[in-house]
């Protein structure tokens, strides 16, 4: 299993607009194999950090994830959600192996 750790520097007058995008984001990660665990919007401290966290079984899965997702219509979506609301400023990719109970 490997689990990737999103770290989103947001602009934080548009937290609607990354909360909608999150929300796009997290049934279709599932639909692709992953699990989604959530996004993690900011609270207390830094007001422009967001992030988010899903695995999937294998760093193949997540590539091939990747690459179907390209072509994917609701995937586009929200790519051209997150253009158009300029809601994202960057993001980072890090990709972990967890150890579970």
């Amino acid at each position: 299993m490997v689990t990737c750790h999103v770290r989103y520097v947001i602009d934080p007058t548009k937290l609607n607009e990354f909360e909608t995008y999150a929300r796009m984001w997290i049934p279709l990660v599932n639909q692709y194999g992953g699990q989604h665990h959530g996004y993690f919007l900011p609270g207390e401290g830094a007001n422009n950090i967001a992030l988010a966290l899903f695995s999937f079984p294998s760093l193949a899965a997540y590539e091939r994830y990747r690459q179907e997702s390209v072509d994917d219509p609701a995937c586009q979506a929200a790519f051209e959600f997150a253009e158009q609301s300029q809601c994202v400023i960057s993001y980072e990719r890090s990709f972990f192996k967890p150890i579970l109970g």
